[in-house]
Order: structure tokens, then C-alpha cells, then sequence
């Protein structure tokens, strides 16, 4: 008996790591597809730059539902895939990787035609990477290689925002901290990592993106960045509390400034949602005081705000 539940095992095992090597067989059979035909795949027109847990992922599904819109490079109804690629880190992490790799990701100008012929209107791609609203080199390299690119961002009400990216790291099992502890140990995990990822494409700091807690709920700061670097009305601000109250007049508003078609969306579905315990009413007042100066930058930059600023 032992022998047949070990040569069972064998079998689960072998079939593992045949499956692995196919998936990673395929996926580098694909990116050299998309590197060999870079030059075909013509530039986004938009970059979906945030929040992380605002709202983006739910946001930026809704925008593919456009038939206006393009899905990034592969589809998934063109692979055994779960969904569309959203966010391909071009800005933040992987800079140094060059516009050729970049490209190699988004949709071929025939798929675009393609699309364009079958809905009878223009056809717009762009890809949704919360991270880069943070960096603080994202807005110099895209405006270096976009220049004309618009921008979106969806943010949420920062103290709940904070709150949730917490959960986040906490359900993963990444952050073996208490929500204060942490808030309170954010400028050490992070020390000078602004600055080396600002010289250093190359360099990666997880404390920075993942337990940035605070900071990447200063949206006044952050937003300073990337309208310093881009022209006026380049960027259209949306309050995650207006999209999931009314997810088609936010689309539409979206649609809009994008220049597509408005009421063509399929949305309603919330993503990556966080459960957990909700915040004690003494964390949310420190967390209030500790954002409520770049709360009101935010309020007067762009006219974002919320009650509690």
C-alpha cells in the first residue's frame, strides 16, 4: 500500500513540475513575441497611477469592459488565464528593463485595428499600476517617455486607505506589526529609500511599497509630483467613495476625459477587497492628525476632500 501512495505522490509531483515548466516555457515564449514586435505596439493613452487599495483594481476591470478599450498583451481569452493583465510596473520597479520590454506588453497597432473596425470608433489601451502615484520617480520617467499620456487616479479617503493596505500586508502574512506599531516604525522600515529609488533604477525597497503605509496616503505630496511634471488637465481625480456609490457616472466621467464613448461600461463588481477588523475609534483620530495637513494640500490642489479634513 505504501508503495502505490508514494508512486501516487511521484506522480503528483513530476505532473507539478511538468506544469511549471510549461507555464514558464510559455511565458517566455510570449514575452519574446511581444519584445520581437515591439515596435508594433504603439504607445498607452492612459496610466491608471492609483491609489493602492483605493478602488484601482475595481476601476481599471471596469475600463476593459469598454468595447473602446484594448486589454494589454496576452488577452486572457487568448490563454488559460483568469484576467486581464492590469499593471505591467513599467515606472516603478522595472525601469531599468527599457521601453522595448514595456512595449512588449501592451497591444499590437492590428489588434488595435482589428478592434477599431469591429466598434466603429477609436480604441484606446493603458494600464492601471497603483504603485507609481507613490514612486517618487514614476511622474519624471513617464513624462520622459509619455509626454502625451493622460493620467487617472482613484482615491480613497487616506485613513482608510492606510488601514486597509495594512490588513493587506497583515493577511498575507507580511506584516507581523500592529497597526500603531507600524504607522509608528514606517520612517525606520523605510529610512533613505525615496532617495536611492530616485538615483538607482535598479534598486527595490519592499518597506517602501508595501510598508509605506502613511506616506502612500499622502496624496497631496504625491499628486505635487506629478503635476509638476505633467501639463495642466492631464490628470482626472476620482474619489473611490463617488465610483463604488455610482460606478457608471464615474466611468462615464472617465469615458469622457478619455475620449470614448460613455455609457458602454459592464461594472458594478468590487475587487480586492481586504476583510478584517475595522479601525478603533482612537486609531482613526491618530491616523486623521498625522494626514489631515496633506489633506487639505489635496483639498486645495484639486478640490478632493473629505469630511473629517
Amino acid at each position: 500500500m505504501s508503495g502505490i501512495v508514494n508512486g501516487a505522490r511521484r506522480t503528483r509531483k513530476v505532473s507539478r513540475l511538468v506544469r511549471d515548466v510549461v507555464i514558464t516555457s510559455g511565458r517566455a515564449g510570449i514575452r519574446g513575441f511581444g519584445l520581437a514586435t515591439s515596435s508594433m505596439r504603439p504607445d498607452p493613452d492612459f496610466l491608471l497611477i492609483g491609489a493602492k487599495r483605493g478602488g484601482s483594481t475595481s476601476f481599471y476591470y471596469d475600463l476593459i469592459t469598454h468595447p473602446q478599450v484594448a486589454a494589454l498583451f496576452p488577452r486572457p481569452d487568448r490563454l488559460p488565464k483568469a484576467a486581464a493583465t492590469k499593471g505591467i510596473h513599467y515606472f516603478d520597479s522595472n525601469y531599468f528593463r527599457g521601453y522595448r520590454w514595456y512595449a512588449s506588453h501592451l497591444p499590437s497597432l492590428r489588434v488595435r485595428r482589428s478592434q477599431q473596425r469591429a466598434v466603429g470608433g477609436r480604441v484606446i489601451t493603458g494600464e492601471g499600476s497603483p504603485y507609481y502615484l507613490s514612486h517618487p520617480a514614476a511622474p519624471g520617467r513617464a513624462a520622459h517617455d509619455l509626454p502625451g499620456v493622460k493620467l487617472l487616479a482613484v482615491l480613497r479617503d487616506p485613513v482608510e486607505r492606510a488601514y486597509s493596505h495594512w490588513k493587506e500586508r497583515v493577511r498575507e502574512g507580511m506584516e507581523p506589526l500592529s497597526f500603531l506599531d507600524a504607522i509608528e516604525q514606517e520612517p525606520y522600515r523605510v529610512g533613505d529609500a525615496a532617495e536611492r529609488l530616485r538615483e538607482d533604477p535598479r534598486f527595490y525597497s519592499y518597506a517602501h511599497e508595501q510598508q509605506s503605509y502613511l506616506e502612500q496616503s499622502k496624496y497631496g505630496a504625491a499628486l505635487a509630483r506629478w503635476q509638476a511634471a505633467f501639463p495642466d488637465n492631464s490628470i482626472l481625480i476620482i474619489r473611490s467613495e463617488d465610483y463604488y456609490s455610482s460606478p457608471e457616472t464615474q466611468l462615464d466621467h472617465a469615458a469622457e476625459y478619455l475620449g470614448i464613448e460613455p455609457g458602454r461600461f459592464n461594472s458594478g463588481e468590487v475587487r480586492n477587497a481586504a476583510p478584517g477588523s475595522e479601525m478603533t475609534p482612537a486609531m482613526r483620530d491618530r491616523l486623521q492628525d498625522l494626514l489631515r495637513s496633506d489633506a487639505r494640500q489635496l483639498r486645495d490642489m484639486t478640490g478632493i476632500t473629505w469630511d473629517w479634513v
